[in-house]
């Protein structure tokens, strides 16, 4: 029990501290679809950790080959010199990447992976000779992780207003309109003449040759589940295309069947230059990033890089890590033997329907949902935002028994792939308990 647990040394990331601490919220366990509080109780995971443990907590396939290669070798660098474990895992990992995008940079994280995505965009138009792009792109509400880069491109403010301007960056408008798009199922319909503004006003103002990069999420989670309108996708493609723009896909919450597919790159059939992929890889059981990158961008750099020196000078101690490397080779294993991805695709409609049971209950302002992920956004307490959301999640916890994620006044789920429609209809219905009683 938390009684007897010193919390008071431990600075919790994106964590209310004080918060927290009055009253700790403590998992000690997890298997399946659910985690054990430091009480006793089964919580049902609604959000995969954090968007992570797509194939369940604790699969045991997973778990003995991190087991096995602890055992057989703990750590080996990848600095001029190499595992085996590391370049089956990359593999693996190519072998399901859209058509062309098959060489793999490995990290730890997803911030690491866009940081790293975006030095690749960097270096890459320098050694062709055009030195002059080294502008960004990102989108507001966009999330890219917390490192330098990533704080840059992304436009969540209030993960940079602390930290000074960082890199050069601009930043297309996110294309949620909740006038026009409410209650939307799937996909908006209205709103992929969003997109136009990257060429009308941002290339407009600042010189498409000056533009190494742009960077978004096919869905944006992490800031509330914002969904590309029909059609949005595509155009970015296209003019980033015609300006030889390279286009990188920050796929940390959408890769590894999220929606249904592989990637969301599949799912839009829209092919980026770089996909940035973590989280799902090793379903969370070992920290580990990826960029995989189409072949021409890194063929690059071996043609154009002297005979024997390194072509990119960038990587970190723990690239392609043993256990890690073990883990994804298991992880995707696991993901085509289950069907996993075809699972989630065929839930889709149950939990689309699930999801929009919820329209009319109190406080529900709108409700988003693509693949298994929903977002449902309630009406904030004047003065107080974020507030409503907040109580939700602690009442799902401590009450239902339920773990959801909140970003402002709005809730997130994405539950493990592995979920059935039983456990859907108590996510949801616990949801619609929570609402009705709030006032």
């Amino acid at each position: 029990m938390t009684q007897s647990l010193d919390t008071s040394h431990l600075w919790m990331p994106f964590t209310a501290n004080r918060q927290f601490k009055a009253r700790p919220r403590m998992l000690v366990a997890a298997s399946g679809m659910y985690y054990t509080s430091d009480d006793g109780r089964q919580i049902l995971d609604g959000t995969s950790g954090l968007w992570c443990v797509n194939a369940g907590h604790g699969h045991p396939k997973i778990t003995a080959a991190i087991q096995q290669q602890a055992a057989q070798m703990d750590y080996a660098p990848l600095f001029q010199i190499g595992h085996p474990l590391a370049f089956e895992a990359a593999s693996a990992l190519a072998e399901i990447a859209p058509a062309g995008l098959n060489r793999v940079f490995f990290c730890n994280d997803g911030s690491e992976g866009v940081d790293t995505a975006l030095k690749i965009a960097l270096a890459y138009h320098r050694i062709r000779g055009d030195a002059g792009r080294t502008r960004l792109i990102g989108r507001e509400r966009g999330y890219h992780g917390v490192g330098f880069g990533g704080i840059a491109v992304g436009g969540i403010a209030g993960n940079r207003k602390q930290f000074g301007p960082g890199l050069a960056a601009d930043h297309l408008r996110h294309p949620l309109n909740i006038e026009k798009n409410a209650y939307s199922r799937g996909l908006p319909l209205h709103g992929a003449e969003m997109a136009d503004e990257l060429e009308q006003r941002l290339l407009a103002l600042h010189d498409p040759s000056t533009v190494a990069a742009v960077i978004v999420e096919p869905l944006q989670g992490s800031t509330g589940v914002i969904l590309p309108p029909q059609g949005y996708l595509e155009k970015i493609r296209a003019i980033c295309d015609k300006h030889g723009i390279l286009l990188i896909f920050d796929e940390v919450i959408t890769g590894f069947g999220r929606l249904g597919t592989a990637f969301g790159a599949d799912y839009f059939s829209v092919q980026p230059d770089m996909i940035v992929c973590a989280k799902a890889l090793t379903n969370a059981a070992v920290p580990m990033g990826a960029v995989i990158v189409k072949q021409e961008i890194h063929d690059c750099f071996m043609q154009m890089a002297p005979a024997d020196s390194i072509e990119l000078f960038h990587g970190y101690t723990y690239s392609g890590h043993p256990l890690a490397a073990a883990a994804a080779i298991a992880t995707l294993k696991v993901y085509k033997e289950e069907q996993l991805f075809q699972r989630a695709a065929e839930l889709t409609p149950y939990f689309e329907e699930a999801a929009h049971s919820l329209r009319g209950l109190p406080h529900v302002k709108d409700i988003r949902n693509l693949g298994l992920v929903a977002g449902i956004e309630l009406e904030s307490i004047p003065g107080k935002p974020g507030a409503r959301a907040y109580e939700l999640f602690t009442k799902a916890f401590w009450d239902k028994d339920l773990l959801t994620r909140v970003t402002g006044d709005i809730v997130a789920l994405s539950p493990p792939l592995i979920i059935n429609k039983a456990q859907i209809d108590v996510m949801f219905g616990s949801i619609a308990d929570i609402l009705k009683a709030m006032k």
